[in-house]
Order: C-alpha cells, then sequence, then structure tokens
C-alpha cells in the first residue's frame, strides 16, 4: 500500500481551493496527475511558523516548495508531462521561469505590498486562519518576505525607488499575461487537450488574481480583459475541482453529503417509528369514546354565578 501523500497548505475563498498561488500549483498538479494527495488546510491549529507552505508529508519525507514538490511526485509515478515532446518539455521550463520573472512579482505585489489590497483583503484572510499569538506577527513577515523578493529580483538599477519598481513590475506583468493569452488561443490547455506541468503553475498564478476581490485592481482588470485565459481558470475550476455555488472545496463537500447522509437516515429512523406507532394504534381495540358528565347548577347556585358577572 503506497504512503499517504498529505499536503498542507492555505484553504480556500472566493471560488477557489486555495487563495495561495504556490498551494494552487501543487493541487492542480495532484489533480492532472492524479496524485491521491490528503489535503490539510491550515487553520487556528496549525503550529507552523514561517508561512512557508505548501509542504508535502509522507512517512519518509517532507517536501516544501512547488518546484521541489512536483518533483518528488513524479518520482513516485504521478507524471502529467508523459505526454510532451522533449520540445514541449523545454518549453515548459521556459514558460515558467518567464512567469516567475515576470509574473509573480506583480502578484506578489498585488496581494502582499499593495497598502489597500493588503490591509482589507490579504490580512484579515491569513491572520484569521493562523492561531493566535502568531496571527499578529506572521502576515506581517510574510509581507516583509514578498517585498524583499520583489526588490531582490527586480531592485536593481537603474530602478532605485519602489514606485519605479512598481510600475515595472507590472508593465511587465501585463505583457507577460499578453503573452500567455497568445500562446494559450483557443486551446483548452497549453498543450493541446492535455494539462500539465505548465497548467497547473499558470492556473495557480492567474486564478487568485482572477478571482479574489481587490480594491486595487490594476492587473485583475487588464487580466479581464484576456477571455480565453478566465476561461481557461473557469474550467480547471469546473473540471478538476468542482466547487459548489457555496464555494466548497471538494472535502468541504464531501463533509456537507456525509452530515446530510446522517440527517437522512436520522428522519428515515424517526418516520419508520411513527408508523409503526401508528400501526401499533391502528391494531390495537378501539373503544367508543366516553361522554363526560354534564355538571348542572343549582337554581340557586346559577344565580349566585349570575350576581358575580354582573358585579363590578
Amino acid at each position: 500500500m503506497a504512503a499517504p501523500l498529505e499536503l498542507s497548505c492555505w484553504g480556500g475563498g472566493w471560488g477557489l481551493p486555495s487563495v495561495h498561488s504556490e498551494s494552487l500549483v501543487v493541487m492542480a498538479y495532484a489533480k492532472f496527475s492524479g496524485a491521491p494527495l490528503k489535503v490539510i488546510v491550515i487553520d487556528g491549529t496549525w503550529r507552523g511558523s514561517r508561512g512557508d507552505v505548501p509542504i508535502l508529508t509522507t512517512e519518509d519525507n517532507i517536501v516544501s516548495q512547488p518546484a521541489k514538490i512536483l518533483n518528488f511526485l513524479r518520482k513516485q509515478k504521478y507524471n502529467a508531462d508523459y505526454e510532451l515532446s522533449a520540445k514541449q518539455g523545454a518549453d515548459t521550463l521556459a514558460y515558467i521561469a518567464l512567469l516567475e520573472e515576470k509574473l509573480l512579482p506583480a502578484v506578489l505585489h498585488t496581494f502582499w505590498v499593495e497598502t489597500d489590497n493588503y490591509f482589507t483583503v490579504t490580512k484579515p484572510w491569513f491572520a484569521s486562519r493562523i492561531p493566535f499569538p502568531l496571527s499578529l506577527i506572521l502576515p506581517g513577515r510574510m509581507s516583509k518576505g514578498a517585498l524583499n523578493r520583489i526588490l531582490l529580483t527586480r531592485g536593481q538599477p537603474p530602478l532605485y525607488h519602489l514606485r519605479e519598481v512598481e510600475a515595472q513590475i507590472y508593465k511587465d506583468a501585463k505583457e507577460c499575461l499578453n503573452l500567455l493569452s497568445n500562446r494559450l488561443g483557443t486551446s483548452q490547455f497549453f498543450f493541446g487537450d492535455t494539462p500539465s506541468t505548465l497548467d497547473a503553475y499558470v492556473f495557480g498564478f492567474l486564478a487568485p488574481l482572477y478571482k479574489v476581490q481587490f480594491p486595487k485592481i490594476q492587473l485583475q482588470k487588464h487580466l479581464k480583459q484576456l477571455s480565453n485565459l478566465c476561461r481557461f481558470c473557469d474550467d480547471i475550476l469546473n473540471s478538476y475541482f468542482r466547487l459548489s455555488l457555496g464555494g466548497l472545496s471538494p472535502a468541504g463537500q464531501e463533509t456537507v453529503d456525509a452530515n446530510l447522509q446522517k440527517l437522512t437516515q436520522l428522519v428515515n429512523k424517526e418516520s419508520n417509528l411513527i408508523e409503526k406507532m401508528d400501526d401499533n394504534l391502528r391494531q390495537s381495540p378501539q373503544l367508543p369514546p366516553r361522554k363526560l358528565p354534564t355538571l348542572k347548577l343549582t337554581p340557586a347556585e346559577e344565580e349566585s354565578n349570575s350576581f358575580q358577572r354582573l358585579s363590578p
């Protein structure tokens, strides 16, 4: 029997199984490759301290970072790229590098650096899922980490100031989205009719940007103008995650279904019990209804009672 594969990741919202890009990459790849992951959503019982999720745990291994997790899954024979040619494999690596260089900085900025988005959406959402007092510390630490990652990759000469960096990363991100849209065209996935690693990365980066409701929507607005990329995200959500209208993940929907089944069984038991009681009542000997004796008052009592009704 294969060792269980447990993925610890951030949970979902806005119709997504996870609002965290790197968690979504791994979740999507697992769906595409058939890897039987048991998803453990981070909540108030979490004992981590750095926010370095997703984390894949097996009996003998603990693996973090999407690229390393996907490589581990491939070694376990869960390969979403087995039908790709050598050229398509090389294109996959090139496009992933493009995503991480051109698109990821703007996604990080949208979530973690843009002030309005961070304080009204990102920080409250993540803090509500982290145990106290870590909830007071970790979101700010994750925000600083995102800013440092942006400046490390893009804060080089001649871009010395943060505003210059911001302008450049959003320009690069929009160009990257246009390139992805042209590459996808009218195809269902980037290499035909079967999803692969590249589709998992693109979905993981785009879906939160597409679905999460931010007050500042500069990059989201541009993405929504590229209808084929939006359709790409919607198709993966509908085909592989089967989210209900209430935004439940498959695990959450299974819980609801199980509870509904228990409730149905309980109602059926009650109905059967009532039917048995009805049958017993029908089969028991029926006695004619007994008339209650009528109490008659004497004329003196009637007169006294009338007097009491008339008196104030």
